[in-house]
């Protein structure tokens, strides 16, 4: 018995390297004191958990005081998505917009203004509109919470403090615009 579970853990640590999943691990950011403005508390909350938690660098209150300041701001919204037969929504769509800017201890830009979309359905029941209500703001924290993962992932592409002309890290836009349908 005890050789099947070795041979099963085994088996499943080698599937797990082979997908090329590795752990988060230590981050090492360049600047070493990060600022923080215009982001909601629990934004603010979630990225100095995060930063402070896999990282050497400290998450401080004042921007002069600061090596780089992150700039953020959010947003919510909803659409509809589809209607019955009777023009009664069915179906919502969610969308989160988290717009964010670096900048060093200069004023440089050193992520130009970007931001990260996302959106989720959901359907809709007048019968239940406090459980629909509750499942919407889970919709949107868990929105939050991942824009909050992949803002992280970006700042760890600035190389420099002070790059030159060319070498800031450009924008990322959520996604390019669809094209006209045919006439």
């Amino acid at each position: 018995m005890t050789r099947r579970s070795f041979l099963t853990l085994a088996g499943s640590a080698l599937l797990l390297t082979a997908c090329g999943f590795t752990l988060r691990g230590q981050q090492d950011y360049v600047f070493k004191r990060l600022a923080i403005t215009g982001a909601a508390p629990s934004v603010v909350a979630r990225l100095t958990r995060i930063v402070e938690g896999g990282s050497d660098t400290v998450v401080v209150t004042v921007p002069a005081n600061a090596d780089a300041v992150l700039r953020v701001a959010e947003s919510r919204g909803n659409s509809v998505l589809t209607l019955n037969s009777l023009g009664v929504v069915e179906e919502y769509q969610l969308n989160y917009t988290l717009n964010y800017t670096l900048f060093g201890p200069d004023g440089r830009v050193l992520i130009q203004p970007s931001s990260i979309a996302l959106n989720r359905a959901i359907t809709y029941n007048d019968q239940y509109t406090q459980a629909k209500s509750a499942e919407t703001e889970i919709l949107f924290s868990d929105m939050q919470n991942d824009a909050v993962d992949q803002l992280i992932r970006r700042l760890a592409v600035v190389r420099s403090l002070h790059p030159a002309a060319g070498e800031e890290v450009p924008s990322a836009a959520p996604r390019a615009p669809l094209p006209p349908p045919p006439l």
